[in-house]
Formats: C-alpha cells, sequence, structure tokens
C-alpha cells in the first residue's frame, strides 16, 4: 500500500497570536483517532519555528550552514504527517478532513506527496 507524505504549510508571519481554541484541539483528537484507528496514520507531528532550525545548503561541492529565521521563505513547512493509503484520493480525503478542522480565519495550506519506494 503506497505511503504519502503531507507537509503542512504555514506562515510563521501569519499565525495567530492565541493559543489553538479547544474545540479545535478536540476536533483535531477526534480525527487523529480516526484516522490512527483507521490504520492510516503512520506518524504525524508539529515543527518548531524556523528561528530554531538550521538550513544546510551543497554548492560548488561544499556544505553551508544557514540557521533560522529564514526571513526569505514566506511559507515553511509547519508539520507532516506520514500515511499509508490505498490511492492518493484517500490521502487527498484525509488531508482535506484535517485542513476543515481549522478556524476558518486561519491560512493554511497541505502539500502531498506519494513516498517512492525503494
Amino acid at each position: 500500500m503506497p505511503r504519502f507524505l503531507t507537509m503542512i504549510r504555514i506562515n510563521e508571519q501569519d499565525l495567530p497570536p492565541e493559543a489553538f481554541p479547544p474545540e479545535f484541539e478536540q476536533r483535531m483528537g477526534a480525527l487523529l483517532e480516526e484516522i490512527t484507528k483507521a490504520g492510516v496514520m503512520l506518524d504525524t507531528a508539529g515543527l518548531l519555528p524556523t528561528s530554531e532550525g538550521t538550513r544546510l545548503s551543497w554548492s560548488g561541492g561544499k556544505i553551508s550552514y544557514t540557521d533560522g529565521p529564514f526571513t526569505e521563505t514566506k511559507e515553511v513547512v509547519g508539520g507532516y504527517s506520514l500515511t499509508q493509503c490505498k490511492d492518493k484520493a484517500e490521502a487527498i480525503e484525509w488531508t482535506r478532513r484535517f485542513l476543515e478542522i481549522h478556524p476558518a480565519e486561519w491560512n493554511v495550506s497541505a502539500e502531498v506527496r506519494e513516498i517512492q519506494e525503494m
């Protein structure tokens, strides 16, 4: 069965300053329980801000390191999930449900990519 990596994209400059609303956390917990019981979810997590990250680049035969925040980047990967679904349509359906849990005033997007099996 194919595996999919879903990357949740956010604009760190556009995040709401307040904590997550309690009803959001309840809806998210219910969806995560459902997707886990369905045997689809392999792993998921949010990521710490880019201010705590480091980029490594390979160019001209050398490695360079850049510590965050990465001000030139508007959107960043703020979280991910690793799922095992029957096909891409199922992975997209779970992702759609995940996005719809968020408050309407938030701007969150997702990129679903099938993992190439070796």
